[in-house]
């Protein structure tokens, strides 16, 4: 059973506009705290052990310079590498997939002995992304497949061993998944139109995401 409304309501997400080497760029984040040690929190967000655990099989070498590949998923190269020093530590990796690159970096501020604070940001390219995507989906297409990878970490810090690529996929066409994509999706609605978004545009892009993640029909016209 996972508490749907209290996993999205502990996420913060950002939408923001912003250049990269003079080029537009939108970024999104997303942060979340969790109730373990920044040590324990590294490793599972490092190892090649233990990202499958929570998040998708992944192969390559996990190390600054290496390049790894999540299975069906996007693959690059880890730019940066900051171990946990001082009660902080991070990564960033170029994020490659369909043919295009954008950036992940992944930020962890240890809150107490007990908790640690992880923040994902992600990066892209504005010309990168396919003509009408954004139109449609908004930052709700990869915003809501990120909430999926906190969700599944936080599972996998609670001591889930149920967190498979499988077990995800079916459980998002359950009442319980669909929920939770459904107010994640409306989540990041609420954040497009914080970051500048057009109110109705904003609702209609989320509408399209849930319908993207669940397989829920289109309404019908009346």
């Amino acid at each position: 059973m996972v508490d749907v409304n209290a996993q999205v309501a502990a996420v913060d997400r950002g939408v923001r506009d912003d250049e990269l080497d003079g080029a537009p760029t939108r970024v999104q984040s997303l942060a979340q705290t969790y109730p373990s040690p920044i040590d324990d929190v590294w490793d599972a967000v490092t190892s090649g052990e233990r990202i499958p655990r929570w998040f998708l099989p992944v192969s390559g070498d996990l190390r600054l310079g290496g390049r790894y590949q999540l299975e069906g998923n996007a693959g690059g190269e880890v730019l940066e590498c900051r171990p946990p020093a001082d009660g902080t530590a991070g990564y960033r990796v170029t994020w490659e997939y369909g043919g295009g690159v954008s950036w992940l970096d992944v930020v962890l501020q240890s809150v107490d002995d007990g908790s640690t604070r992880v923040e994902l940001i992600h990066t892209a390219r504005t010309a990168d992304v396919p003509p009408g995507f954004w139109e449609t989906y908004g930052p709700g297409a990869t915003g809501v497949g990120w909430d999926g990878g906190l969700l599944g970490l936080a599972l996998h810090l609670a001591g889930s061993t149920d967190v498979t690529p499988e077990t995800a996929e079916a459980w998002a066409f359950t009442d319980e998944g669909k929920a939770f994509y459904r107010a994640a999706a409306t989540a990041w609605g609420e954040a497009h139109i914080r970051g500048g978004g057009d109110p109705e545009a904003a609702h209609s892009a989320a509408d399209a995401t849930y319908r993207f993640y669940t397989g829920e029909p289109e309404p019908a016209e009346r």
